[in-house]
């Protein structure tokens, strides 16, 4: 979710900058006139997506998120049972060398190391498993700009916008006319245009 901020705060700021440079030389022209979610200037048409609300919108965002979900799960519930398990075999060998239940020294220290070497596993493990995952979502989160930027490509063909602008919360978009919101029309063309996997 920071990165899309990211990359959604670069585009804003870069809205703004032009928006200012053809309002300061461009004063003399008319009010801008708003219809059907569009901002018309002499040469410009402007529109805006709620990101926050395509996101919880968007069927394939909410499949990919349910599939990370079930797989965090997973990894816990392994990550959890594999700690109970070397917990029990510490405390008893914890209880085997309080009752001198070894019948050397060196049997002991060579559990020991063997309990002490499942713990590092242990660790490597989780450290490499939660890379995995955050690789995940990376990759994740590029599918989801992509998708998103491949349908915007397509769908202003025929719409003509000459700058679409995101909207997080207050993150970016400070006021905007509701007039302009084209969030509803974007989402349901994602929707129309994704298949689930289980359905392909």
């Amino acid at each position: 979710m920071k990165r899309t901020n990211h990359f959604v705060s670069g585009i804003v700021a870069i809205a703004v900058i032009v928006l200012f440079a053809q309002c300061s030389g461009k004063a003399e022209n008319k009010a801008p006139e708003a219809s059907n979610g569009v901002i018309g200037t002499s040469n410009m048409k402007i529109a805006y997506v709620e990101i926050d609300t395509l996101l919880t919108q968007y069927n394939f965002w909410n499949d990919l998120n349910e599939a990370m979900m079930k797989k965090e799960e997973n990894i816990r519930a392994t990550l959890n049972q594999k700690a109970r398990e070397l917990d029990a075999e510490a405390q008893d060998f914890q209880r085997k060398l309080q009752n001198n239940a070894f019948v050397s020294r060196d049997r002991a220290e060579q559990e020991h190391a063997r309990i002490t070497k499942k713990q590092q596993d242990l660790q490597e493990l989780q450290t490499r498993l939660s890379n995995e995952l955050a690789a995940e979502n990376q990759k994740n989160s590029l599918q989801l700009r992509d998708s998103i930027n491949s349908f915007l490509k397509k769908y202003n063909k025929t719409k003509g916008y000459s700058m679409i602008i995101s909207n997080t919360g207050f993150d970016n978009l400070l006021y905007a006319d509701s007039a302009y919101n084209i969030t509803k029309e974007i989402v349901e063309g994602l929707n129309a245009r994704y298949t689930p996997a289980s359905k392909k």
